[in-house]
């Protein structure tokens, strides 16, 4: 049961999660009068840098070529 707690299944459920939750507070902040234009820059790259993330992970648990 241990292992399910860290398996790359969990991992990516858990990145899709936080990719979400980044995508709505962009929308967010992208609504606020003034907006922090800083604030938008870095949760916009770490909504990057957890795209490539997903996709690094779901290439490696279903790869296309056979290995």
């Amino acid at each position: 049961m241990d292992s399910n707690l860290h398996s790359p299944e969990r991992r990516l459920i858990e990145l899709r999660m936080e990719h979400a939750d980044l995508d709505a507070m962009i929308d967010r902040a992208a609504d606020q009068v003034p907006m922090d234009e800083l604030m938008l820059r870095r949760l916009k790259k770490r909504r990057l840098v957890l795209r490539d993330e997903i996709s690094r992970l779901e290439l490696a648990l279903d790869p296309k070529e056979p290995a």
